[in-house]
């Protein structure tokens, strides 16, 4: 019994990434410029080495004005000592303009060495996802929602920019103004400073962690809430027409109202939580200066200290806590650009289920003849779609495929493209040329292989661009011409934007008609040996599919073609006509061959004709006639 292919899943079993692996994916992208990574946290040190320059000029500044109060208070008059340390305040004083300008500009150098990392980094990763997943099955497409993945790429590449941002130009920065700030203490003074900050900043750190994990739920309970109030009322507008026909206005409202009244719950408990942590934060903040500043004010009493020496405690403390008043938004910010990062990542770590074998060649066409070899196929292996199917298309012929919905007949398409691969060991094999589809590149199998689909889908863009994208290399001569050949050019030309008319979202401002015009000079641009016609009219009225068939039956001449058919009047001049039934070959033969066996083809051949009818405008064959074709 042959054993189906069995499906293999879209993205990887692994449990959850962790943060550190997702920090560790990121790594490489960002140590390709090692030297301007270097250059940036060398700035990055010396703005930090500046900003603590500030406080400290500032105490020889408030020392030595102190002086020369001292000295104005004692002999009443500017003398020749007062005036040189007026003077060296004046330097000071500049120093310190100097000093804060240093630390501006070391900052902004950082930035301006960082961003050329930070932008190549979310290009790399932005590009190297999108190409991966064109890379992915159609199976893996199938299953997933594009928009879902066009946002995780876009909130991934956002996240890269958060997470160099806050730990860069927040998290890194405090933490070296943090060891900086207590190495001076513990020199400079006493330890006492040293150990009061780092336990208060500890307390702080933990306390901010451990609210802010607590408070996410009812942030992330009002973030879907308030996406669930904004679908209502989309949905709502949307539907305009049928809200009008039913006079439900009201009744949308109150719908809408319920939404945003949990919304307004949510965020009242949000702000509650966040009140608490700010005051909590405060609390910690404050508490931690007062056993500073106090033990400084004695020092300053028992002449240990300056009035400089309690300004520069009292500043560093503030330049401290400063930064880590955002320390809840950082951190929250910050596993947040991590999970969005991670569903980047998980999206690049996705199997490719139909990768090219190693070293794979290119596909050499010859004569373009399709071979189909004992074929198995299921999507699901608890659903088998196709059954030992075999036939081949000799070079140059065309064979068409019907039978009634569901037979299987679309898959054989798919399975020539390669949106899936056969099992090697028990499920047959479908070949060009004799060359196995599964050992030649895929973009080698594709470039041979043109279709016109039953739905085709246009990109938002011009006609012209629709049409050139069947081989965006092709001039502007060869894109008219190809459309010529499928009669569409004068009714382009006669559009006021001509070529550059945009064709609205999936081509939408364009008629089926015109769409299958369009998509036969696409096709008919990339001028493949091998075609596909995958109920290409079935969409169409009869006029318009007269007039398409007649193209398609034009293009196909001397082409090896595959006509994938629900109606049967498009496929009388086939050299073969195979018929489907569940997955399986039930007949096989000429027009005229499957009207005398009177099978299934005969069958459905009758049905259709009694349901064109005389007065359906449709043409009604007469088996007679099309036998002398």
């Amino acid at each position: 019994m042959r054993r189906f292919p069995t499906r293999e899943p879209g993205l990887p079993s692994q449990g959850p990434r962790d943060d550190w692996q997702t920090i560790r994916s990121l790594l490489p992208y960002l140590t390709t410029y090692r030297w301007r990574v270097a250059f940036a946290l060398a700035c990055l040190i010396g703005a930090k080495v500046a900003n603590l320059g500030v406080p400290i000029v500032m105490k020889h500044i408030v020392d030595g004005l102190s002086s020369v109060q001292r000295l104005t208070a004692i002999s009443r008059a500017h003398d020749a000592p007062g005036m040189v340390l007026i003077g060296g305040i004046g330097l000071l004083v500049v120093a310190y303009a100097g000093v804060r300008l240093s630390t501006s500009l070391f900052t902004e150098l950082r930035e301006l060495l960082f961003s050329k990392v930070t932008e190549s980094a979310v290009r790399q990763l932005a590009l190297k996802v999108f190409r991966h997943l064109h890379s992915l099955s159609l199976r893996f497409h199938l299953e997933r929602q594009t928009g879902g993945m066009s946002r995780d790429i876009e909130r991934g590449t956002r996240g890269i920019q958060q997470l160099v941002s806050y730990s860069l130009y927040s998290i890194l920065p405090t933490l070296v103004e943090v060891g900086l700030v207590m190495v001076f203490f513990i020199t400079k003074y006493e330890a006492y400073y040293a150990i009061v900050t780092g336990i208060a900043l500890v307390t702080y750190i933990v306390f901010t962690v451990k609210v802010t994990e607590w408070r996410t739920h009812f942030r992330r309970t009002m973030n879907d809430l308030d996406s669930k109030a904004n679908s209502r009322a989309i949905d709502s507008l949307l539907n305009y027409e049928t809200v009008k026909y039913f006079g439900n206005e009201e009744w949308e409202a109150r719908r809408y109202d319920e939404n945003l009244q949990r919304y307004r719950t949510a965020a009242i408990k949000s702000q509650r939580s966040l009140s608490m942590l700010n005051f909590g934060q405060q609390t910690i903040i404050g508490t931690g200066l007062v056993f500073i500043l106090w033990r400084a004010t004695q020092g300053v009493m028992a002449g240990r200290l300056t009035l400089g020496d309690l300004v520069l405690i009292n500043t560093f403390m503030l330049q401290l806590y400063i930064p880590l008043n955002f320390l809840g938004v950082v951190y929250r910010e910050l596993k947040q650009a991590l999970t969005d990062m991670d569903r980047m990542f998980t999206l690049l770590a996705a199997g490719r289920e139909v990768p090219d074998v190693p070293n794979a060649p290119d596909l050499k066409v010859i004569g373009g003849a399709v071979r189909f070899e004992a074929v198995d196929f299921a999507y699901e292996s608890a659903r088998p779609i196709l059954h030992d199917v075999d036939f081949t298309i000799q070079a140059g012929t065309t064979t068409a495929v019907v039978g009634h919905s569901g037979s299987g007949k679309s898959t054989l398409g798919r399975l020539l493209f390669r949106f899936y691969d056969l099992d090697r060991e028990a499920a047959g094999r479908i070949t060009i040329d004799g060359q196995d589809i599964r050992d030649v590149t895929q973009d080698s199998l594709r470039a041979a292989i043109g279709i016109v689909p039953q739905d085709t889908v246009l990109f938002n863009d011009s006609i012209y661009y629709n049409i050139a994208y069947g081989r965006p290399s092709a001039s502007r001569d060869e894109v008219i011409a190809a459309a010529r050949a499928a009669h569409i050019h004068d009714f382009i030309e006669a559009l006021p934007a001509g070529y550059d008319t945009p064709v609205g979202e999936r081509g939408l401002k364009l008629s089926g008609g015109e769409k299958q015009r369009v998509a036969i000079a696409r096709t008919l641009l990339k001028d493949p040996p091998i075609l596909i016609f995958d109920e290409a009219t079935s969409a169409l009225d009869s006029k318009s599919e007269r007039a398409i068939q007649r193209e398609l039956d034009s293009i196909a001449r001397e082409r090896t073609t595959l006509i994938i058919a629900h109606r049967l009047s498009t496929v009388t001049h086939a050299q073969q006509i195979i018929v489907m039934d569940h997955g399986r070959i039930v007949e096989r033969g000429t027009f005229a061959e499957l009207l005398d066996a009177g099978g299934l083809f005969a069958q459905m051949w009758a049905l259709q004709q009694r349901a064109a009818g005389p007065d359906s405008g449709e043409t009604t064959l007469d088996p007679v006639a099309t036998l002398g074709r």
